[in-house]
């Protein structure tokens, strides 16, 4: 195996970490969902298209497509544990740039549309993104 994919698959994490990138993968797994298929009250690839546009987000069908598919199949990979770490960098970036631009003007508070909640996932993506997928997940089986 390849020192590089040896790398991305290895993990330093035990089981509490593990926990950590399942419940982070369904929160965003259902958040690609809803940018992606309007599963779970979304507004689909059209209607996240025109709220992209309309924040200055744009294209906004690329950026929906983009975000939501980062998103929905990122978090999968977390689910599952494969391919977790650069899932994760995906995730934190997508992360990042909501922050920055959607939540950042609105102080901490989620009950001002602020970044608290992104701010939470983006410790967990970058827990993943540092110490591996944790013990029960495929990158672990894979790297044996």
């Amino acid at each position: 195996m390849s020192t590089l994919i040896k790398n991305v698959l290895s993990t330093r994490a035990g089981y509490g970490l593990t926990v950590l990138r399942i419940f982070v993968g369904i929160i965003f797994a259902a958040h690609g969902a809803q940018k992606l298929f309007g599963w779970f009250g979304g507004g689909g690839l059209a209607g996240t298209a025109q709220w992209m546009e309309s924040i200055g987000l744009a294209p906004g069908y690329l950026m929906a497509l983009l975000a939501g598919g980062t998103e929905f199949f990122a978090g999968l990979a977390l689910i599952i544990g494969l391919l977790a770490r650069p899932a994760a960098l995906g995730l934190s970036f997508t992360l990042l740039v909501a922050i920055f631009s959607v939540h950042i003007g609105n102080g901490l508070f989620m009950a001002n549309n602020g970044y608290e909640f992104a701010l939470a996932l983006l410790g967990g993506t970058l827990a993943v993104l540092f110490e591996g997928a944790g013990k029960l997940s495929l990158d672990a089986t894979i790297a044996k």
